[in-house]
């Protein structure tokens, strides 16, 4: 029976050819790997018999009383050796035991000398500057990506005349002609049909103005999907299924690398100038990652141990969402609820670290030129009322069923993209929808604006200096509540507002579900709390008239006096953004910290958990998956989700692999195989592991030997040792086998050799199997009975079977 190890075939052996590991550069790869090639068909057949070695002895092979050395080349470390090939899954179990052994032997060596106990110490302090690398560019990145695209997005409207590389808002900060009412208009800001018509009023005027904002939407789009398609594929989409998938083990070269970087960088300020509904939060998260996989370069214990390495990732993940929200504790609790795999406690702290420091950094810039780092400064002075708790809940209840939608509605999109002939295309789709975006904004003012300035007009509370449409209410007059004003009827504007934010609503839920997944960066983190936002207001607005002309409801009349200020609009619209974001991801803990470090409304903890439950609660109720789980799954990727409970009653024998009828195990013996068998069966089968038996008779298991480790080291065998040919036996003990004289001289390959693999009997129970993988981050499982090998199963196999029971197409499942 033919061993089954993987859902992929395994590109770096294809009928001898080792090119596939070779990489374009370092730092673009999860691991440095040296390029070699390896052909079997350069082969030494015949031992230099006749050759005179140490005092004239002469050669004469392998066997019993020889003078020839056994080749245990192992003895040191050939590159290569104990890495991975693209596309497949990290052993997490090596891994960790590789640096505790690593760890030791600094330990032991630092009582020896002063030096010694030096390197201990930098080394034990290396983390720790990393954590300080990775906040300090993060937070830098991040600023350069505010400023960039608050700077990008007023271009659209117009151009500074006093310095072209102002945006709107400094522009008339410069000013010394402008009014507070009329604070957005200086006649140093000039939009384009000033320019080009020298007049903003009338129809011609519109137009020009509509046509420049189209075509500097349309633009921008262009660039971002041409950067992307040209020089960074990795650099679309919003990266976080992605990295979840990478932080479980799995290795996608290039995904973390410099080019992913700079294009991301670049092309994420272009796709949120262009107007799109889409945001850059989740794509930082992509950017600190890729920040912190570059300078893992300079530290060899991270460079060298692809698990230390993802224990950096998740740090550099709460980093990323600490400068996308300014919002440091949230990050750290995003990356440990939503994104991490593995998450020690010595995680948890480093990633404290690098979260302040990235927060410090993008604070001292001042992106948003306010001196504040939240992104949605709000100050409610009302408190909430025990009965608002009830509308509260209908806010979670829509963002649980818009999440919901959402899902499905983008991935059955997603998934017609990838099937039909749309996908050639990613260039013209973004283009399209690029163009019907701008066009279907531009007549409506909320729209029309960024969508981070729609969020905080929604969450504005309103005030006496307010000039919104949304704070255009009747009979203002002051209270003695520090100039707040109380519920009050609505006027024309807000009347209007109303409308307009009800278009607005409508195009946003339509317009994601096609935005999300095309070949640009786009976060959706943003647009999600834009969809609840606008909920959350409208709903807020309706229950502050029905407070005002309904006072002496029994609902409202024990707390709600006429002229009271007891209802707060712009709360409503930061629960619903919450409800709506929490429905899209099933987020909770990390969302209600995010939420109220975003805003700084740290009393009102308590309608946004219920808000964030409820959704959470609703969504699961109409699917299981959130939207980077979902977005997993359509991609393929082997993930182990461990918040799913496998409940199904099936053993490991039922899921192993080989089955009946199908072709016996392919297996390597411990000391009976030569070089030409070995190569034939790696040149036969695309398996990335065999597993090694005393003999074929017994099928005791000895151990398990990756294929690639088996490729290097035979490869440099025969490059570096003498005599090594087709017919040299391979030996697996730590003894030689006897063998005849003037045979080749053997090669002990015992190294390389797995000598604990984890094997579980034929009657485990498949949910303590499942939770093996989970836990463990197992490649390979080996099923015995008896101590005799009798299958084998992946990582693959398990997901597959998974997929099976929930009556899903387990052929989604890609990679190995």
């Amino acid at each position: 029976m033919a061993m089954w190890q993987g859902a992929m075939d395994n590109r770096g052996f294809q009928q001898g050819s080792f090119s596939s590991f070779q990489s374009s550069s370092s730092d673009e790869d999860l691991m440095d790997i040296p390029g070699t090639a390896m052909d079997f068909s350069m082969r030494d057949d015949v031992p230099p018999l006749d050759r005179e070695i140490e005092g004239n002895k002469s050669y004469n092979g392998g066997g019993i009383g020889s003078s020839n050395r056994v080749m245990d080349f192992l003895e040191e470390p050939i590159p290569g050796v104990g890495t991975y090939d693209d596309f497949n899954t990290i052993d997490w179990v090596r891994e960790k035991s590789r640096d505790r052994d690593r760890h030791r032997e600094i330990t032991n060596k630092s009582k020896e000398s002063t030096w010694a106990l030096i390197h201990s110490v930098s080394d034990a302090f290396s983390g720790w500057l990393l954590m300080l690398l990775i906040g300090l560019l993060s937070g830098s990145l991040a600023g350069l990506i505010d400023i960039s695209a608050h700077w990008m997005t007023d271009l659209k409207e117009g151009i500074c005349t006093g310095g072209f590389w102002f945006n709107h808002e400094h522009c008339c900060w410069n000013s010394n002609h402008v009014t507070f009412e009329d604070r957005d208009k200086c006649p140093e800001w000039n939009s384009w049909s000033q320019l080009i018509i020298s007049t903003d009023q009338g129809a011609f005027a519109y137009i020009v103005n509509y046509f420049m904002y189209v075509l500097w939407a349309l633009l921008f789009a262009f660039l971002a999907v041409s950067l992307v398609k040209a020089f960074a594929p990795y650099a679309c989409g919003s990266g976080i299924p992605e990295i979840k998938t990478i932080l479980s083990g799995f290795i996608i070269r290039g995904y973390l690398g410099k080019w992913t970087l700079v294009i991301k960088t670049i092309t994420l300020v272009l796709a949120v100038s262009s107007g799109l509904s889409l945001g850059k939060e989740g794509p930082l998260v992509h950017v600190a990652c890729c920040c912190g996989n570059i300078l893992c370069h300079c530290f060899n214990k991270y460079r060298k141990n692809e698990a230390k390495r993802r224990e950096v990732l998740s740090a550099a993940a709460a980093a990323g969402v600490s400068v996308a929200f300014g919002a440091p504790i949230g990050g750290v609790l995003f990356s440990l609820e939503e994104v991490s795999y593995y998450f020690p406690l010595k995680t948890l702290w480093r990633s404290f670290f690098a979260a302040l420091v990235a927060a410090f950094t993008l604070r001292s810039i001042n992106p948003f030129g306010n001196s504040r780092l939240v992104l949605f400064y709000v100050e409610f002075h009302t408190p909430w009322h025990l009965f608002e708790l009830v509308p509260f809940i209908v806010l979670g209840i829509f963002g649980g069923l818009w999440g919901a939608l959402f899902i499905r509605t983008n991935i059955a999109w997603c998934r017609k993209r990838k099937t039909t002939q749309l996908g050639k295309y990613p260039v013209v789709e973004v283009l399209i929808v690029t163009a019907i975006t701008a066009i279907l904004a531009f007549p409506n003012e909320y729209t029309r604006m960024s969508t981070s300035e729609l969020i905080s007009e929604l969450f504005n509370d309103c005030g006496l200096l307010d000039s919104s449409k949304l704070c255009d209410y009747e009979n203002h007059f002051n209270t003695s509540k520090g100039g707040e004003l109380p519920d009050r009827p609505a006027g024309k504007g807000v009347y209007s507002a109303m409308w307009q934010l009800a278009l607005t609503l409508i195009l946003k839920i339509v317009i994601t579900i096609f935005t999300f997944g095309m070949k640009i960066p786009s976060g959706l983190f943003i647009p999600s709390m834009a969809v609840g936002a606008i909920a959350g207001r409208l709903l807020g607005v309706g229950m502050e008239q029905l407070a005002y002309y309904h006072h002496d409801w029994g609902i409202f009349n024990s707390w709600c006096s006429q002229g009271a200020d007891c209802i707060t609009p712009g709360l409503y619209a930061m629960v619903g953004a919450a409800a709506c974001l929490g429905g899209v991801t099933r987020m909770t803990v990390s969302l209600v910290v995010i939420m109220f470090e975003l805003t700084g409304g740290l009393e009102y903890i308590v309608p946004l958990m219920a808000a964030a439950m409820t959704s959470k609660w609703v969504a699961d109720a109409l699917g299981r998956e959130g939207i980077y789980d979902a977005h997993i799954r359509l991609n393929g990727y082997p993930f182990l989700e461990a918040k799913e409970e496998f409940a199904h009653k099936t053993l490991a024998m039922d899921v192993m692999k080989p089955r009946r009828n199908d072709p016996l195990l392919t297996v390597l013996t411990q000391d009976s195989m030569t070089v030409e068998d070995v190569e034939t069966i790696i040149s036969e089968t695309t398996y990335s592991g065999f597993p090694v038996v005393v003999s074929r008779e017994s099928q005791r298991l000895v151990g398990f030997v990756l294929r690639r480790d088996l490729i290097i080291s035979i490869e440099n065998a025969r490059k570096k040792q003498d005599g090594v040919v087709s017919t040299s036996i391979i030996y697996f003990t730590e003894h030689s086998p006897p063998m005849p004289p003037y045979t080749p001289p053997t090669l002990k390959l015992r190294n390389i050799l797995d000598l604990s693999p984890f094997t579980v009997t034929d009657l485990t129970p498949m949910e303590i199997v499942v939770d093996i993988f989970r836990k463990l981050g197992l490649r390979q499982c080996l099923v015995t009975h008896n101590g005799r090998l009798l299958g084998i199963i992946t990582k693959k196999d398990v997901l597959k079977h998974i997929a099976q029971m929930a009556n899903q197409d387990p052929d989604s499942i890609l990679f190995n």
